[in-house]
């Protein structure tokens, strides 16, 4: 059941790092797994095959949500973007009291609630802004390594959406159709670009959450916050005006409801996934979380 657990984190990771509005390191964070990751990933030296047993599910998952919501994007999602993305943020409202409390475990102090406010606004408004330029970019092996690389920075800062941020290029949909149709041409310069962020950043950021615990941890909620508020705005609004509502084909009052339902759908089942986590305790492995 543990593993099956881990599974099921890694797979929903993998869809929160490909869905716009969303980044994977956020779902890693509220599933409890960014600080050890960050901490293995910045150290594969120590306690090296028990933490492979341990991520191995979790890896195997996000690969399997990158590539399976790669051909949703094509079909379900450009239909029903506003519905699939209200489902993610009822997963974020579900596990926030809990991140809140593991944010104060080593104490709460006035300027950590300062830097979580500044977070969410100041990603709120990059965020908003970047919806009104968008730019075509042409795709090619360059541009899909640094776009890599752009990709993993949603594991690596939460908070961050790298899908946003490659729609903003035109890239989005590219990226989706070559994930899922196994083009190569896409999927090994996006690796390649990924694995450089990762080494280059993830020890940077292990020490920062080692040095500075609380006001990282309140940078992570207000990157919560920001990017989650975002997406209305930049994705569900959208969908309820005339233009959004022809390419769903449903009406306004069943385009609401339905957003609603899975709104509140989202954010009972993390409540249930929490509960379910709860009979099985949580060793950090590295580093400690």
């Amino acid at each position: 059941m543990d593993w099956l657990i881990r599974l099921i984190k890694g797979t929903v990771v993998g869809i929160g790092a490909i869905l716009p509005g969303l980044s994977g390191g956020v779902m890693a964070v509220i599933f409890g797994i960014y600080d050890p990751l960050i901490h293995f990933l910045a150290d594969f030296r120590k306690d090296f095959m028990k933490n492979v047993r341990f991520f191995l599910p979790i890896f195997i998952g996000v690969g399997l949500g990158i590539v399976l919501f790669s051909t949703v994007v094509s079909a379900a999602f450009g239909k029903y973007k506003a519905q699939f993305v209200c489902l993610f943020i009822g997963f974020v409202l579900g596990t926030f009291p809990s991140l809140f409390r593991t944010a104060g475990q080593r104490g709460r102090a006035p300027g950590h609630i300062v830097i979580m406010i500044i977070t969410a606004l100041a990603l709120l408004g990059i965020l908003m802004a970047g919806e009104q330029n968008l730019t075509q970019v042409t795709p090619s092996p360059i541009v899909w390594f640094f776009s890599g690389m752009l990709f993993a920075l949603g594991f690596i800062v939460p908070g961050m959406s790298p899908s946003n941020f490659l729609i903003y290029f035109g890239l989005y949909d590219k990226m989706a159709d070559g994930i899922k149709v196994l083009d190569f041409g896409v999927i090994i310069p996006l690796g390649l670009g990924a694995v450089v962020c990762v080494l280059l950043l993830s020890r940077l950021m292990a020490f920062l959450f080692d040095r500075y615990y609380g006001g990282m941890h309140h940078f992570i909620l207000g990157t919560v916050i920001g990017s989650s508020l975002a997406v209305f705005p930049a994705v569900v609004f959208p969908a309820f005006r005339t233009a959004g509502l022809a390419e769903s084909g449903l009406s306004l009052p069943i385009a609401i409801i339905v957003s609603v339902i899975m709104l509140v759908a989202g954010t009972v089942v993390s409540w249930l996934f929490s509960r379910v986590e709860e009979k099985y305790e949580r060793k950090p492995l590295i580093g400690g979380n």
